[in-house]
C-alpha cells in the first residue's frame, strides 16, 4: 500500500499547471490527495489522472477583503480538518513559504509536514525545506519538495515536450488575466490579430467574459470560455498559445503548446510557461517589481507601455517557426 501524501496548492490556475510535474511523480509513489480550488477537478483527467481532488477555495485566496474573518465560512472550515483528519495522511507538504499552508498542514493532522518557513512557521512543519534560488522558477521548489519525498522531476525541457499529433493550424490569442494589472492592452491585441492575418495566419481570440462585449463590438468572432473544460477545448483547437501571464498560457503549455507570453508586473525567471519553446517579452523597468496584486502607479506601464511593434516581429516569427514552417 503507498504511503498517502497530502498536497496543498491553494492559489491560481497557472500555480496548479506548474505543480503538474511534481503531482505526477509523486502519483508513481504515494497516494496524492490534492488541497485546491474546484477547478482542479477539472485538470485531473488530462493533468494527472492519478490524483485525487479534494475542492477547496481558502478564504485567504480572495483577492480582496481576504482577512474579513466574520465572512469566512468556519462551519465548511471545521468540516474539512476533519475530514483531512480521518484520511490519517503520512505526509503533507506545501511548495510555499507560506505561513497558512503550513497551519492547514499541521490541523490536517499529516505525520511528516514538509514546507518552507517564513515568519517563524516551521513550528508547524516537521521538516523544513531550503528555499531554491531567489530567482530560480517556481518550479524548482516543488523540485526541491520531490527530492525530499525521494522523487525525482525531470528536467524543464522536457516536461511538456511530448508529441500532440496533428497541429491545427491556428493561433490562439488568449488575452485575459486574473489581475487587471497582467493584461496588455486591448487595443493592442487587435492589432496584432490584425498583423497575423495579413500574413494569413488564421486567428482566434479567447478572452475573460468581462471583455467578450469589447471585442464582439468590433466584430470579433471572440470566445470566453466558462470553465477550465472550455478552456481545454480551445487549446485543443489551436497549434500556438498568444497572451498574457496568465493562468491560461500555463495550462497551453501543459497540452502541447508553444506559448509566447507578454509579462509585466511579474518576473518571467519565475512564472513563465514550461513548454520547451516558450518564449516571453519582459515588461519595461520599474522600481517596484516585482507586483502580485497591486500597482503603485496610474497604470501598470511596465506592460502597457510595451508597443505593438516592438511585440509583432517576434510574434510573425514565432508563428512561422511553429505553425507555418
Amino acid at each position: 500500500m503507498k504511503p498517502k501524501l497530502l498536497v496543498l496548492e491553494l492559489w491560481g490556475l497557472g500555480d496548479l499547471v506548474i505543480a503538474t510535474p511534481f503531482l505526477r511523480a509523486a502519483a508513481e509513489k504515494y497516494d496524492v490527495t490534492l488541497l485546491a480550488k474546484p477547478y482542479a477537478s477539472e485538470l485531473r483527467p488530462r493533468l494527472w489522472p492519478a490524483v485525487n481532488v479534494l475542492p477547496f477555495t481558502a478564504p485567504w485566496t480572495a483577492f480582496r477583503a481576504k482577512y474579513q474573518f466574520w465572512r469566512w465560512q468556519w462551519p465548511e472550515l471545521s468540516r474539512l480538518r476533519r475530514r483531512l483528519a480521518a484520511q490519517a495522511f503520512d505526509f503533507g507538504v506545501s511548495a510555499r513559504w507560506d505561513p497558512r499552508d503550513h497551519l492547514a498542514l499541521k490541523l490536517s493532522g499529516a505525520r511528516v509536514r514538509l514546507g518552507f518557513s517564513r515568519l517563524k512557521s516551521g513550528r508547524y512543519l516537521t521538516q523544513e525545506l531550503v528555499r531554491p534560488a531567489p530567482l530560480a522558477h517556481r518550479l524548482e521548489a516543488w523540485r526541491v519538495a520531490g527530492a525530499a519525498l525521494g522523487l525525482t522531476l525531470p528536467p524543464r525541457a522536457e516536461m511538456f515536450a511530448g508529441p500532440r499529433g496533428p497541429i491545427p493550424p491556428v493561433a490562439l490569442l488568449h488575452t485575459g488575466a486574473r489581475l487587471p494589472l497582467r493584461v496588455w492592452p486591448l487595443e493592442n491585441f487587435a492589432a496584432l490579430a490584425a498583423r497575423l492575418r495579413q500574413q494569413k495566419v488564421a486567428v482566434q481570440v479567447a478572452c475573460d467574459a468581462g471583455q467578450l462585449a469589447w471585442w464582439q463590438s468590433r466584430g470579433e468572432a471572440a470566445v470566453a470560455p466558462r470553465d477550465v473544460t472550455e478552456l481545454l477545448g480551445c487549446l485543443d483547437r489551436a497549434g500556438v498559445f498568444i497572451g498574457n501571464d496568465s493562468g491560461p498560457g500555463h495550462l497551453a503549455a501543459a497540452c502541447g503548446l508553444p506559448t509566447f507570453t507578454l509579462f509585466g508586473p511579474q518576473l518571467h525567471e519565475w512564472f513563465a510557461p514550461l513548454h520547451p519553446a516558450a518564449e516571453v517579452v519582459e515588461g519595461r523597468a520599474c522600481p517596484y517589481k516585482p507586483c502580485s496584486d497591486y500597482c503603485r502607479f496610474a497604470e501598470p506601464f511596465c506592460l502597457r507601455g510595451i508597443a505593438v511593434d516592438d511585440v509583432g516581429p517576434r510574434v510573425e516569427k514565432f508563428v512561422q517557426k511553429h505553425l507555418v514552417s
